[in-house]
């Protein structure tokens, strides 16, 4: 199994969604305050709605420059708190594509996709 995963999300329909057809998702969304930590993470990022790469691990990595804290199970997704922004947000079950159980951290870094 990898222990880095890249993702690449974009808006769709004013939503943050993502593609990953080698685990079987198409326009995936993220909701529940995830959607508004996109937001902030990428605020730097110019045109990231288009698209931005999302490196993600339960392990720490180079260049890893958020963290994303467990903190309960919910509706079969689980919430995460970033202390940066003092949020929180719901990773649904897709989260269990990438991991058997939902990580007590998850390392994030984001970046600009070239175009």
């Amino acid at each position: 199994m990898n222990s880095l995963f890249v993702i690449v999300p974009y808006k769709y329909e004013g939503m943050w969604v993502f593609d990953d057809p080698g685990v079987g998702l198409s326009r995936e969304p993220f909701v529940a305050g995830i959607d508004t930590l996109i937001d902030r993470l990428v605020a730097e990022i110019p045109e990231a709605d288009l698209g931005f790469r999302a490196i993600f691990s339960a392990a720490p990595f180079p260049g890893a420059a958020e963290r994303l804290e467990w903190q309960r199970e919910e509706s079969g997704g689980n919430w995460y708190y970033n202390d940066r922004f003092k949020m929180e947000g719901w990773l649904c079950p897709a989260l269990f594509k990438y991991f058997a159980a939902a990580p007590k951290t998850i390392f994030v870094k984001v970046e600009s996709v070239k175009r």
